[in-house]
């Protein structure tokens, strides 16, 4: 069965977004873009959420050439996985390979994982919110930037009560460290 794994940019006291919906702190130099790259090859599908989905669908069309290597590795990565983005809004994608879902559907999902021969990846708090409360999300992948911004939308769901295994860590020039861990189950006991 595939892995879900979620993943996120986050400051060192737990938001991707500071109180005003910011997250230019997060950017991701070159190694740290080369590391991103490489946990996302091996991903078949990703799972994002709206607000993710327009984020990351610039990558369909941007210009690389000229510009760094990891910036072209990433594009080619994106353009290989297929993409189901949770949106009420969205109608029409983007982007190639990609479909949109109205709802949230944890059977749907764990039959993704059944089926797929790559692992799947989740992007978005609120949607990683709806998958760790069904118990899908099997990796958890935190990027801490060295800045505390006070506020904001956090990595982590509120609530949320689970038990994890350190599997990796890193650190990098920048300052921004990595941490990879497998879930175990939720506090209760529960899998």
């Amino acid at each position: 069965m595939a892995r879900l794994t979620y993943t996120a940019l986050c400051s060192l006291d737990g938001y991707i977004e500071d109180g005003g919906g910011g997250f230019g702190w997060a950017m991701p130099d070159r190694e740290l873009h080369a590391f991103v790259n490489e946990r996302e090859r091996g991903t078949g599908t990703m799972l994002l959420g709206r607000r993710m989905y327009e984020t990351l669908a610039v990558w369909e069309t941007m210009p690389t050439e000229g510009e760094p290597a990891e910036l072209a590795d990433y594009k080619e990565i994106w353009l290989g996985a297929d993409k189901v983005v949770y949106s009420r809004k969205l109608r029409e994608p983007a982007s190639g390979r990609t479909r949109i879902e109205a709802e949230f559907d944890p059977a749907a999902v764990r039959r993704m994982k059944e089926g797929a021969d790559r692992n799947l990846s989740i992007g978005g708090p609120e949607i990683a919110a709806a998958a760790f409360a069904s118990g899908l999300v099997d990796e958890i992948g935190l990027f801490f930037f060295p800045v505390v911004v006070g506020g904001g939308k956090r990595a982590l769901p509120e609530g949320a009560r689970l038990a994890l295994e350190l599997r990796e860590e890193r650190r990098f020039g920048s300052g921004v460290v990595y941490l990879g861990y497998t879930v175990a189950n939720s506090v209760d006991g529960a899998r």
